[in-house]
């Protein structure tokens, strides 16, 4: 699929305020709004756009401490890393895992109550899962930066662009 300036200005508008009107997107990228529904629609039925989501303050529902785990399994083969992504499916503390290159084999982002949440997730969930040779946590003291896809560069509105006028 191919994305143009106008789907990335699209999508630059649905990053910075998934609820905005269509009529807000169409006249912050240029477009009328049934060109611009079509597009989004699209980019939805081909994965582009993967969904809509609320982002919400961990701390708000207690969980105040986020984990990142380092983890080296014992064993590489393709059963091994189904078996662990999918246990690690089923444990609702962790936010975001990735299979990673370089000295361990996961990174796995787990959030927490505190370090006795931490201990217990730990004991009762994490070191079941069969196969992990080792792991190295740390707590996460401050995020210094959370950012969107970069997009707002490359994709200004191409109404904003105007043609110089030819005189005669």
């Amino acid at each position: 699929m191919k994305v143009d300036k106008f789907d990335r200005a699209i999508l630059a508008v649905l990053q910075q305020d998934a609820r905005a009107s269509l009529q807000d997107i169409s006249a912050r990228v240029g477009l009328s709004t049934t060109p611009c529904w079509n597009r989004i629609k699209r980019m939805e039925h081909d994965g582009t756009i993967q969904g809509y989501t609320v982002r919400i303050d961990p701390a708000a529902l207690g969980f105040t401490e986020t984990v990142i785990v380092h983890v080296t399994l014992e064993s590489h083969n393709d059963e091994t890393l189904y078996e662990f992504g999918k246990a690690l499916e089923e444990i609702p503390e962790v936010l975001e895992a990735y299979l990673v290159s370089g000295d361990y084999d996961y990174y796995i982002r787990i959030a927490v109550r505190d370090t006795r949440d931490y201990e217990r997730l730990l004991r009762e969930r994490l070191y079941r899962i069969p196969g992990i040779r080792h792991s190295k946590s740390s707590f996460i003291l401050r995020r210094l930066k959370e950012s969107p896809l970069p997009l707002a560069e490359d994709a200004a509105p191409p109404a904003t662009k105007r043609r110089p006028v030819k005189r005669r």
